[in-house]
């Protein structure tokens, strides 16, 4: 339902906006004094789409009245209609966030120009609120799953950071622990769900563009930029910036994100213009950034700067207890995505997913599942598309392995992945194996035919010698590669 306050002191003047307005399928309430009007935004917590009010009331001044709704929280978009108005008053009502400041007698042309578009912002401004309050649905500090110690600590330490307006934040942890999930929580849960969130996976970006896709550029800054690009700070504004991946950004570009984060205000790539923000800014790096700022791979400062609060995730191999409570919130998820109703996960298969060292973590397990969910037949976990054995290796459920072990089964291809020529590689596509999977073997087979040489892998691929150092360590290929 479209809502509209008008306040307005003129009997004919309020009646006739009415009038107007209701013709056009809006809903209207008409307030002659400031006092009706506070009664019915404040008091009552009403809040219209737009708000239509004079300037000068009898018992008071509307300029005044809107820096009191704001005060309280309320968002309306606010059109003032005024005989007079001072080049202050439309100073103030511009800071205030008034849209618009119309003299009277109307220009009605004009009005339905400005009601336009103050019904395009109370629309994309709605839009907001549902996401931040989906979001906030979604992303709860109970959305971190599990009863162990190492789950309870975390989901206490999110709801505490929740709590408190901090600035920059470090995830650690291994590759699928669920970093990205922990920085939907921190922003859904925390003081900026009702901004934007924006993530961006540092090492997924080429070197060269990822300046521009931080701070964006200016028309010509570079070959191929043809136009204004608004870059993911400029974008991020009032919420949250999420950095994955951080310690494989360029060492150059540090220093210059550094300066950006300690401003709060860059300059786009070929650009003259200061452009200030507001953002909190989490960071992720399943890296030891503090061993790498010591080793010189990782600025120093950039690592001070963004590791106000660290907050390291624990491998599932320290919280096997949690898998099964895992696996049932996936059931839920998958069937509603596959149509199908697996219920049960059988003593002897849990028994497997626990004794299994799962290098990949959450990420992984969910592969797992969602592969065996989407092939099951009936209410049961099936077996046979597991695709992982129990390892011996692995510590008991009440004895956790040390957070950078390395243990489990290496993967191994199914039989069905075949070579037909020196050149090829065939892969299935029945759902046997997942993207991840399959980027695996692609890579490892690459390798292997180059003498497990990464330049030669990297010219073979067709990809960048960072991104291919970061997948050689996504999937744990480090020992095998030289330079």
């Amino acid at each position: 339902m479209r809502t509209i306050t008008i306040i307005e002191d003129e009997k004919l003047l309020g009646s006739e906006l009415k009038r107007r307005f209701e013709r056009e399928g809006w809903s209207v309430t008409l307030s002659p004094t400031l006092a009706d009007a506070r009664r019915l935004i404040m008091e009552l917590d009403f809040s219209p789409s737009i708000v239509l009010s004079d300037m000068n009331l009898p018992d008071g001044n509307g300029l005044d009245f809107l820096e009191e709704v704001r005060a309280h929280g309320g968002r309306s978009e606010w059109i003032f209609l005024s005989g007079y108005g001072s080049r202050q008053d439309i100073a103030r009502a511009a800071k205030l966030g008034a849209l618009d400041f119309l003299a009277k007698p109307l220009d009605y042309h004009k009005l339905d120009l400005t009601i336009a578009t103050a019904t395009r912002g109370a629309r994309a401004r709605q839009r907001i609120t549902d996401t931040a309050r989906t979001g906030a649905q979604k992303y709860s500090p109970d959305s971190f799953i599990g009863d162990s110690p190492a789950a309870t600590q975390v989901r206490t330490m999110l709801g505490q950071l929740a709590t408190i307006p901090i600035t920059s934040i470090l995830l650690g942890g291994e590759t699928g622990t669920g970093k990205g999930l922990v920085a939907k929580i921190l922003h859904y849960a925390g003081q900026r769900a009702e901004g934007p969130f924006v993530d961006l996976n540092c090492a997924a970006i080429p070197r060269d563009m990822l300046e521009s896709e931080l701070f964006g550029h200016e028309p010509g800054a570079f070959t191929g930029a043809k136009g204004r690009h608004r870059g993911l700070m400029e974008q991020a504004d009032g919420g949250t910036l999420f950095l994955d991946e951080i310690g494989e950004m360029d060492i150059g570009l540090q220093s210059k994100l550094l300066k950006a984060i300690e401003e709060q205000s860059f300059r786009r790539v070929g650009g003259e213009e200061k452009i200030s923000v507001d953002i909190q800014l989490i960071t992720a790096s399943n890296r030891d950034l503090r061993a790498a700022s010591d080793q010189g791979d990782f600025r120093r400062d950039l690592y001070h700067r963004i590791s106000v609060f660290e907050l390291r995730l624990p491998s599932l191999r320290e919280r096997p207890n949690d898998i099964a409570s895992i696996v049932t919130t996936l059931f839920t998820e998958f069937n509603a995505r596959s149509g199908k109703q697996v219920s049960i996960l059988p003593p002897s298969i849990l028994e497997t997913l626990q004794s299994y060292s799962w290098p990949g973590n959450v990420r992984e397990l969910r592969n797992v599942i969602e592969r065996s969910v989407m092939l099951a037949t009936g209410p049961e976990l099936p077996r046979e598309w597991l695709g992982i054995a129990p390892d011996s290796t692995t510590a008991s459920p009440a004895t956790p392995v040390a957070p950078h072990r390395q243990s489990g089964p290496a993967p191994i291809a199914p039989p069905d992945v075949t070579l037909h020529d020196p050149d090829g590689l065939t892969l299935p596509l029945d759902g046997s194996m997942t993207l991840d999977d399959m980027e695996e073997c692609i890579i490892r087979t690459v390798l292997e035919r180059h003498n497990y040489n990464v330049m030669a892998a990297v010219r073979a691929l067709g990809t960048t010698r960072e991104t291919l150092r970061y997948r050689i360590r996504k999937y744990g290929l480090e020992a095998l590669v030289h330079a």
